[in-house]
């Protein structure tokens, strides 16, 4: 007689608390980061937000950098790089 195993797919899920820090009130003198997926026309979107976060709201440096693909996670020296130089850091995606 041959046995079958049957396995479950079902697993357990594993649910963990990160509150986040709260939002700067302004962004005149900050750092803001974005983390680009390298989607098409994100790099496009970034300079014109940049400029904007700039001029409008006096924003102090805008950092860019990229991951490789959008479905892998950034590189930690970029996470790092961004944590430590940022005020505020968005994660992206265009098309």
């Amino acid at each position: 007689m041959t046995r079958i195993r049957v396995l479950s797919p079902v697993g357990t899920a594993k649910r963990a608390s990160t509150a986040a820090p709260p939002l700067p009130a302004d962004l005149a003198g900050r750092a803001v980061g974005f983390i680009d997926n390298n989607k098409a026309n994100f790099d496009r979107l970034v300079d014109d937000i940049g400029a904007l976060l700039r001029e409008r709201y006096g924003v102090r440096r805008v950092l860019h950098r990229k991951k490789a693909n959008a479905s892998t996670p950034a590189p930690p020296a970029v996470l790092a790089e961004l944590a430590k130089e940022c005020d505020l850091v968005f994660a992206g995606s265009a098309d």
